[in-house]
């Protein structure tokens, strides 16, 4: 049985979809925060946290915080929606 640990991430600016994509199966993106955006999701190991951190590296990204979160904070987070519908889809009802 594989444990994983919740993790928040905050880096500086709004990084895009594009940007993030390797992290996001793993992680949920939040732009909520003033400057930044916010990855929470679960790490399974120190290899993992080291692929994250170097993909972020790779990509210029400027790194302000990276933690474990609390249980309670772990509650809060979402997993990632895999299959969004799209937002200009509209339903028509007779």
């Amino acid at each position: 049985m594989t444990t994983t640990t919740p993790y928040e991430i905050v880096i500086k600016g709004r990084a895009t979809e594009r940007f993030l994509r390797p992290l996001l199966d793993d992680f949920s993106l939040d732009h909520d925060i003033e400057g930044g955006t916010r990855l929470t999701g679960h790490v399974r190991d120190a290899a993992h946290l080291h692929g994250i951190v170097a993909h972020l590296t790779s990509v210029g990204a400027e790194l302000i915080s990276i933690g474990p979160i609390t249980p309670t904070q772990h509650a809060a987070i979402q997993p990632p929606d895999l299959h969004p519908t799209p937002q200009n889809e509209t339903s028509t009802h007779s």
